[in-house]
């Protein structure tokens, strides 16, 4: 029987399809996603996971609420940027208010207990230096926060503060020792001066010469980051 030639090709060509077809099906393919995935987790994968990152209590005055700043601008969201470039990534709470002292830090200390941290930064005192409030008073106050913190097994980073100097040298002395003796009364760790390296430097302080500027905030964030991986006792990447 006489095929015509187009017919033919045509054949020829559903023949080769149906091959290729079947040799697909029977022959084991080769998946990669596997291998990207194990290559992923080695090259890809942060130092935490969103399920593990570490949840830290941010508690504090002004200073950590971010007085006259952006949320983003603020002490707990720059802190935040800085320790994800150290390749930490954590959740951070900003219990910062502003105008707080340490009573009213302490007063409202349980309301902020709305589930488990694995750190508290605490930065107060600066208020109640401002009001000249009886350092014994403050150091009681200090006191009691950490004690009940330290309760609920969260560890803890305090912060120092200094006394405006022009409350005299007495008062000064008794307040700026309030924080490295809790500090080693209580074993936790410790953060000499929350103003370090801004403190009287106009180019890094806001109009009133107290409150840290978007810039201000950086340089204590970036100074501040190895002791919060310290206090988290992780490493960096």
């Amino acid at each position: 029987m006489f095929v015509p030639f187009q017919a033919k090709a045509e054949e020829k060509t559903q023949a080769r399809h149906r091959t290729r077809r079947a040799y697909g099906e029977d022959r084991p393919r080769f998946n990669i996603l596997p291998v990207l995935t194990l290559l992923c987790s080695f090259f890809c994968t942060p130092a935490w996971t969103a399920s593990d990152q570490p949840r830290i209590l941010a508690l504090g005055d002004s200073l950590t609420a971010g007085y006259g700043l952006s949320q983003s601008e603020a002490f707990p969201a720059q802190l935040t940027r800085k320790l994800q470039d150290a390749k930490v990534t954590v959740n951070i709470v900003n219990a910062g208010v502003s105008g707080d002292t340490t009573s009213g830090a302490l007063q409202r200390l349980d309301w902020l207990m709305d589930g488990p941290y694995d750190l508290a930064i605490i930065e107060l005192g600066a208020n109640d230096a401002l009001r000249a409030v009886d350092p014994a008073l403050t150091k009681q106050n200090l006191d009691r926060i950490v004690t009940k913190l330290k309760a609920l097994g969260i560890p803890i980073l305090l912060a120092g503060m200094k006394a405006p100097r022009n409350l005299g040298p007495n008062y000064a002395l008794r307040f700026d020792r309030i924080f490295p003796d809790l500090a080693q009364k209580h074993s936790v760790h410790f953060y000499p001066f929350f103003l370090d390296g801004i403190a009287a430097k106009p180019a890094f302080n806001q109009a009133d010469g107290m409150h840290p500027n978007a810039k201000g905030v950086a340089i204590i964030a970036e100074r501040m980051v190895p002791f919060i991986i310290n206090a988290l006792g992780k490493e960096p990447q």
